[in-house]
């Protein structure tokens, strides 16, 4: 029970929510970048949200099922098709052998999820699925996928769908859009964020930042009008986490994302809401966002109203397995 990579996409790995509890020992937590995407794909195909899935960049990967399965996919849309035929996000389908998923055209979005019944077969590493690239360790071999590569299903899947078809939608549909701020990412103060000067503040959450190309899994450079300090203070290298908004000395700001190092020398202006997390990991290179400052009770409440809402839709799709924390 398995898929055979036919094309070699430009970064596709295996990913579950991340290693814990290592940051101390130099290793970052890793895993998804968006988790709302993944959370819906596995919930979709019955699975636990922490079951490894398959984050994919575009051009993504091409595989081709060698037995039947149940899948899902959720997030970016990448023009999926099976068998030449359109395939719609965030609902299961159930895919013959010999079928052929392909992405066809980035349409929206950074990153698609592929969930499968059962899960994926994966290499444990600390606790976690997740790919290391930088130790080859977690996922595939602790490595992204390349052509001949040959997933395992963890689960035995149904039987083949009736008539030869190629794919069949076989359950709900879910509208992801609530999950995604399209206009702004709203956050939270840093510990240096009362050492801007005051028109450095006020253009941090009124002015548009590019996201440049030299963003990835580590972290997203930005490029708008330089911020500065009002004190040239050294700064001692402390803790940092996904959504960290560091200033760099040319004024430009860096936000971490999942391959984050543990810790960094750079002031820390500010951090993206977690809730926010997922509309930042779907932004492209060249597009541009625009930050609004909270406090942490909207912070928190955001995040429980986001927990609420993937709760209903486990419930609405029959999943009666818990969302991961």
């Amino acid at each position: 029970m398995s898929v055979r990579i036919i094309k070699k996409g430009l970064l596709d790995t295996l990913q579950d929510f991340g290693r814990y509890g290592y940051q101390q020992l130099g290793i970052n937590p890793g895993g998804v970048i968006d988790r709302i995407a993944a959370t819906v794909a596995n919930m979709l195909v019955g699975n636990n949200s922490n079951e490894p899935v398959i984050e994919m960049h575009f051009p993504a990967s091409a595989f081709l099922f060698e037995d039947s399965a149940e899948i899902a996919l959720s997030g970016a849309d990448f023009g999926a098709s099976i068998n030449g035929k359109k395939v719609a996000l965030h609902t299961n389908i159930q895919v013959n052998k010999d079928a052929l998923l392909e992405f066809t055209g980035l349409k929206k979005g950074a990153r698609c999820y592929l969930a499968v019944h059962g899960g994926w077969q994966a290499q444990n590493w600390l606790g976690s699925h997740s790919t290391n690239l930088r130790v080859n360790a977690g996922g595939h071999n602790g490595a992204a996928l390349k052509k001949h590569d040959i997933l395992l299903f963890s689960k035995r899947q149904q039987a083949a769908i009736p008539n030869n078809a190629a794919l069949v939608a076989t359950g709900i549909t879910i509208d992801t859009e609530t999950f995604y701020r399209q206009h702004f990412v709203r956050i939270i103060k840093g510990n240096a964020y009362e050492q801007l000067s005051e028109q450095s503040r006020h253009c941090l959450s009124s002015s548009a930042f590019l996201i440049t190309a030299q963003s990835d899994r580590m972290g997203y450079r930005l490029q708008g009008e330089a911020l500065k300090k009002t004190d040239n203070k050294d700064v001692l290298s402390s803790a940092v986490t996904r959504g960290t908004i560091q200033l760099l000395p040319t004024g430009q700001l860096i936000v971490l994302m999942a391959d984050h190092q543990t810790t960094g020398g750079y002031p820390i202006v500010a951090h993206v809401i977690s809730a926010d997390l997922p509309t930042l990991a779907q932004k492209c290179a060249n597009e541009k966002i625009c930050f609004r400052l909270i406090g942490t009770k909207e912070a928190e409440l955001a995040l429980l109203q986001q927990q609420y809402q993937l709760d209903q839709l486990r419930l609405m799709t029959g999943n009666t397995k818990p969302l991961s924390s």
